[in-house]
């Protein structure tokens, strides 16, 4: 297969540029044609093969594509029909373009899980590994079921994660900006008021001074160096292993918002590694698959341990509690499970768990933080009107009537 730079034209006229996989220029016209278009000119890319950005393809698209894929493989239709249904159904041009390649692929020899893996972008790991054990399995209507609840799940989890994030960040950011404005317009107006009026200044009304020209004079000191201590410490954590992992502990150890995505992080593990084990996955590869997309090199370190404590004969739960991630009640449901022979079952309950966990622990820090940011801007008012009503009221008293 090779990579081939094509302009294209579709029923309606409309002309089409992009690039896409093809054997040679004989087959690039065999797939624009099944994508409703018709080639007019193209470019052999030597050496490369299209590799699909994660950015153009939306999660409704893959939710979309297994209750697809469920719908006709329990229908006893072929993968490859299956797929060509689909192709002529979607509407994004990059994820037509992509499906387009898995039929290419599956007709060259390659199994849907072989085919899937040439598109990392798309298709992770945890997909692509539940796709190869339901084909050994043959359980791929199921694996597509689980798929697509597992996205959507996924997809509620990621809003949850930035409804976490963005909500502290907007509010300190807003809380940021009315000090910026108090110290460098607001308190400079009022400086020039304080010192006509005479008199020695307290000291609380010569420290807002010394603040406000502080602001003022070192301004990039609150813009410039946050931005580039941030991106040296993730250039840092980028190349530097020990780096990356204190940064990530550091993360879950945030005040209030680091526990919660400890949460979450734990809860996709748990669940991931249910689907996993449930397909036939062996633990150990459910456990080595699971530490790649983590997200947070604490955590996989943690998990690292967790696999070698199994290789070594320890048991599930056990090895788990030494990790030190899992609080008592969760080890004890793993313990149960791995008893019982149902450890999918209870690491779908831990999952279960962290979400209910998660939602409240959500609720209780939005509640917090409102009321905090309140407070500190509320004290930082209140100083600025001590510092400029104190000497006012210190020079009406010294008045002789």
């Amino acid at each position: 297969m090779a990579l081939f730079n094509y302009k294209s034209i579709d029923g309606r006229g409309r002309y089409h540029t992009g690039k896409l996989d093809a054997a040679n220029q004989a087959d690039l016209e065999i797939r624009l044609a099944t994508m409703g278009m018709d080639l007019i000119r193209c470019k052999l890319v030597k050496g490369k093969r299209l590799v699909t950005s994660h950015s153009n393809i939306r999660r409704i698209d893959l939710i979309n594509f297994c209750f697809h894929m469920e719908q006709l493989t329990r229908a006893g239709v072929s993968i490859i029909e299956g797929l060509e249904d689909l192709r002529d159904s979607v509407e994004q041009v990059g994820f037509r373009a992509v499906i387009a390649q898995l039929i290419g692929d599956i007709e060259s020899g390659k199994t849907l899980s072989e085919a899937l893996a040439e598109h990392p972008a798309v298709f992770d790991e945890v997909f692509v590994n539940l796709i190869a054990a339901g084909e050994i399995s043959g359980q791929l209507p199921d694996i597509f079921l689980s798929l697509n609840h597992m996205i959507k799940w996924q997809d509620e989890l990621i809003a949850t994660t930035k409804k976490l994030l963005i909500y502290p960040a907007f509010v300190g950011a807003t809380v940021f900006f009315v000090i910026g404005f108090l110290m460098m317009y607001l308190v400079p107006q009022l400086i020039s008021f304080i010192e006509s009026i005479g008199g020695e200044l307290p000291i609380h009304t010569r420290v807002l001074i010394a603040t406000s020209n502080f602001f003022i004079s070192f301004w990039y000191l609150f813009t410039l160096i946050p931005f580039a201590l941030y991106m040296l410490i993730r250039g840092l954590a980028a190349v530097n292993l020990e780096m990356r992992y204190q940064v990530d502990a550091f993360k879950l150890r945030v005040w209030q918002i680091g526990p919660v995505l400890k949460k979450i992080i734990l809860s996709r593990f748990a669940n991931f590694f249910a689907m996993m084990y449930k397909s036939g996955i062996p633990i150990l590869q459910c456990i080595e698959i699971t530490e790649r997309i983590t997200g947070n090199e604490a955590i996989r370190n943690a998990l690292v341990n967790a696999r070698v404590g199994i290789q070594e004969g320890k048991g599930v739960a056990i090895s788990f509690q030494n990790t030190g991630l899992f609080p008592p009640l969760v080890i004890r449901m793993i313990k149960i499970g791995e008893t019982t022979g149902q450890l999918d079952q209870a690491l779908l309950n831990v999952s279960y768990f962290y979400d209910r966990d998660i939602k409240d622990s959500i609720d209780k820090v939005q509640a917090l933080i409102q009321p905090v940011m309140t407070m500190f801007l509320g004290s930082i008012l209140g100083w600025v009107m001590l510092s400029v009503m104190g000497p006012v009221y210190d020079s009406i008293g010294n008045l002789q009537l």
